[in-house]
């Protein structure tokens, strides 16, 4: 299976959990997968627990190193500030991302956190992978809610 798709089966398992539907993979230079996660800010009653955190955290514990130099993130959502910031910090060499947040996003809306001249490390960024896929899981998990 794909990382995106591994993506996408994590932010659907979060949306059945009740988390906004938000998944995301890490996979190293060989192409194999070393984390997965789905958001649980609510399970763990975490503000930090977004997808992207949960398998940075895990990639770093199961490599043994902060940094994850090599390592590639697909991650179902533009990453807000907070996970670009991460992103930056644990040197993720790329970053693939489906739709667009326009409103919370970090890297390509909001304050571009890899434009700034602070900071450390800027990944290569592949925005709009899988984006009608995971706009639609997004806005159908809101729907039922506001209905």
């Amino acid at each position: 299976m794909r990382p995106m798709d591994l993506a996408f089966a994590e932010a659907e398992a979060a949306g059945a959990r009740g988390e906004v539907p938000v998944g995301a993979v890490i996979v190293d230079g060989a192409g194999h997968v070393v984390a997965r996660a789905g958001n649980r800010t609510l399970e763990l009653k975490d503000p930090t627990a977004h997808a992207e955190l949960l398998a940075i955290r895990e990639a770093c514990a199961a490599l043994g190193s902060e940094r994850l130099i090599g390592c590639d993130l697909y991650v179902t959502l533009e990453p807000c500030p907070m996970c670009a910031a991460a992103i930056s910090f644990a040197r993720i060499r790329r970053l693939y991302y489906g739709a667009s947040d326009e409103k919370g996003g970090g890297v390509d809306h909001g304050p571009r956190i890899f434009a700034q001249p602070t900071c450390h490390h800027v990944p290569d960024v592949y925005g709009g992978i899988g984006e009608s896929r995971a706009s639609a899981l997004l806005r159908d998990f809101f729907a039922v809610r506001r209905s």
